[in-house]
């Protein structure tokens, strides 16, 4: 086909060329679209604010994962404390992690709302229900209650969204993580984990009665035998564990002190149990799906209790009121208040946890 000097070559892809003679020119005018509209609309941009420790943020990461499966393709801004960040790092469609430092007069707020005022998101969720989210530029917000409802935490995160029921916590692992966990523990015995620690020293149960405990569970004639022990902290409460290590044969102890929140993470779900006070690891060691016991004493546990049909909790023979009633002052670091729950108790819970019809397959 002969082009005529005026002719007009339309080229839509590589395969396909059309030619236009000069006289129909007004109908490619016609059909051919701009090409702005042709590019792909942009991903949604969701705000994620969740809380600054470590527990707290991982009741949240349920709604976080229903939000995930409901906008796959969005871009993901979390903002959360810089001890909690770990968690979060490989959450699908995550864009950028804000870890939000305090600071003086409340002013890490300010900072929060000038890296994000630039944005015009589409979906912030703010389960802080901070001022700030109400000063940015959003399509949509949503937030968890404002007073506390005495339900658990994971129901009131699920209420910014009226989920019934709520999701349940889900922590994602990358492939470093699951890296490192495969060189700390091993899979050719079965891996009782301990969290030994919290952030408070009145609600840790006593070191000594952690040790009497596991040294149960793992002889020969115990409920894990010959398990290995992994211990899991942070740095600064290595000191307090002494007596625990110890306790325990060295060829049984498997150290994972002071490792990422995600490696950590990666370490529990390769076990078989974990035991440990209230706290942030018991809620990672829920959210992985491994069986998880909380210690209770003057902790809430229908509110921060570990969440799942594979989790439950013990607490002392004293109501949380009474034990905090023990407290010089409130928040006081003295005297501990875990004294009263026993091993024998923490021990018959074990049994009745691993005993149930969720696990007989695994243990």
């Amino acid at each position: 086909m002969g082009l005529g000097v005026r002719d007009y070559v339309v080229i839509l892809n590589l395969e396909t060329v059309i030619y236009i003679p000069e006289y129909k020119k007004h109908m490619v005018l016609q059909f051919i679209p701009n090409p702005e509209s042709l590019t792909p609309p942009p991903s949604m941009r969701i705000l994620f604010i969740t809380a600054n420790r470590i527990g707290d943020a991982v009741l949240t990461t349920g709604l976080l994962s229903w939000l995930v499966q409901q906008h796959p393709d969005a871009h993901l801004t979390i903002v959360c404390g810089p001890v909690a960040g770990d968690l979060f790092r490989a959450v699908p469609g995550l864009k950028r992690l804000i870890l939000l430092k305090k600071k003086k007069w409340n002013a890490h707020w300010y900072t929060l709302w000038r890296d994000c005022y630039g944005t015009k998101w589409d979906l912030v969720v703010d389960l802080r229900n901070s001022i700030v989210s109400r000063f940015l530029r959003a399509s949509q917000r949503a937030y968890r209650p404002a007073r506390q409802t005495g339900q658990h935490k994971v129901i009131d995160n699920g209420m910014a969204f009226k989920l019934d029921p709520p999701p349940s916590p889900f922590i994602w692992l990358d492939e470093k993580a699951e890296r490192s966990a495969a060189s700390i523990t091993s899979e050719d015995r079965p891996i009782l984990a301990l969290g030994p620690a919290a952030n408070w020293p009145p609600k840790q149960w006593p070191i000594g009665k952690f040790a009497e405990l596991a040294k149960k569970l793992i002889a020969s004639d115990g409920r894990l035998p010959n398990a290995r022990v992994l211990v899991v902290a942070a740095p600064h409460e290595r000191e307090q564990l002494k007596p625990l290590f110890d306790a325990l044969p060295t060829h049984q102890l498997i150290d994972a002190i002071g490792h990422d929140l995600l490696t950590v993470a990666a370490c529990i779900k390769r076990c078989r149990l974990f035991i440990g006070n209230d706290s942030g690891l018991m809620h990672i060691a829920a959210a992985v799906g491994t069986p998880t016991l909380g210690l209770f004493g003057p902790g809430y546990e229908k509110i921060f209790g570990p969440w799942g049909s594979h989790s439950t909790f013990v607490r002392t023979p004293e109501s949380t009121a009474e034990l905090l009633s023990r407290l010089p002052y409130p928040g006081a670091f003295e005297p501990n208040l875990m004294g009263g729950l026993s091993v024998k108790t923490v021990y018959e819970s074990v049994l009745k946890l691993l005993c149930s019809s969720n696990f007989k397959a695994s243990f």
